[in-house]
């Protein structure tokens, strides 16, 4: 098959998020990567804010954190480019559970039968977190989208758009990885002022750990149920006064009052004459903002990166 701009973008051309055929397929594959987050949740140590959990952008997809089981490390990766889930272990062995149009219920019973059979023995708690009207994975008939176009077009927006974060982590010393979250099923990563943030009454167990500290955090959604298009975001815990307020760039970025953030959206991303550069601009203009708003000692926790650092 020709390649073609979609498949293969320039470099700072960025393909488009493919909208039709998304909604649903997002929606199943949501349930599936959270299948795979309780198992990496189970058979990994506790990292602050989660981190042990949370999948890395790899050349092919999404893959969990080494995981022990049986004194053997394997890994799980949904591979967007064979579409599998691939099983690899330590000692060689392995297997895959192929990404097709199935419900969760039967991918959850797929990927635990094939476990078993490699000998990686895991329970996992299979209530859905983070959201509305969960369904236990064993019982899950209503997801059961996968539109390959869609997964495809998600992949390569995350591989293009990986490397932003990458650079605009680099310059701060109290970062979090780049990484994606399974129960939010967004890309992130998180600044840290060291302070302690207030307590948040009420707060289930995640989010108090997730805000214990002061953060400004960025990322990247791609769409779903509470919004019609992907987008980027970037917000502050606590948030300062004035931080809505604040003149963000680019133009298009917006502050959201319901999700107490501002917005990007891709789209206006992907058209800009630099993608890259317009990114850029918004993660450091938000940042620029919440922390001398927040008063954040910026001359302690920023650094100089070049190519020779």
């Amino acid at each position: 098959m020709p390649e073609t701009s979609l498949s293969r973008p320039l470099p700072d051309e960025w393909p488009p998020l493919l909208l039709e055929g998304w909604r649903d397929t997002y929606e199943t594959l949501h349930m599936w990567s959270q299948v795979v987050g309780k198992i990496a949740l189970a058979l990994t140590h506790p990292l602050n804010h989660f981190w042990n959990v949370a999948f890395h952008v790899t050349s092919h997809g999404l893959a969990t954190h080494p995981l022990v089981a049986d004194q053997r490390i394997f890994t799980l990766t949904f591979d967007f480019v064979d579409h599998q889930l691939v099983i690899d272990c330590s000692d060689g062995g392995g297997d895959a559970v192929p990404l097709r149009p199935q419900t969760v219920a039967d991918f959850y019973r797929e990927l635990m039968s094939k476990l078993q059979a490699l000998g990686l023995n895991v329970h996992i708690w299979t209530m859905p977190v983070e959201v509305e009207n969960p369904i236990r994975f064993e019982e899950d008939v209503v997801h059961r989208s996968y539109d390959r176009r869609a997964v495809e077009a998600f992949h390569r927006a995350l591989v293009v758009m990986a490397p932003v974060f990458e650079a605009f982590r680099g310059r701060f010393r109290k970062a979090s990885p780049v990484h994606f979250f399974w129960g939010s099923f967004d890309l992130a990563t998180t600044r840290f002022s060291g302070r302690r943030a207030p307590e948040r009454p009420g707060a289930d167990a995640i989010m108090r750990e997730s805000y214990s500290h002061e953060v400004i955090s960025h990322g990247f959604w791609p769409g779903g149920r509470a919004m019609n298009e992907a987008a980027f975001y970037g917000y502050a815990v606590p948030e300062p006064t004035g931080f809505r307020a604040a003149m963000i760039q680019p133009a298009a970025a917006a502050y959201h009052p319901g999700l107490s953030e501002f917005l990007l959206p891709c789209e206006a991303v992907r058209r800009a004459t630099s993608p890259t550069g317009e990114l850029t601009a918004f993660l450091e203009s938000t940042y620029d903002a919440a922390a001398d708003l927040a008063h954040w000692n910026r001359g302690e926790l920023e650094r100089t990166v070049n190519a020779t650092s």
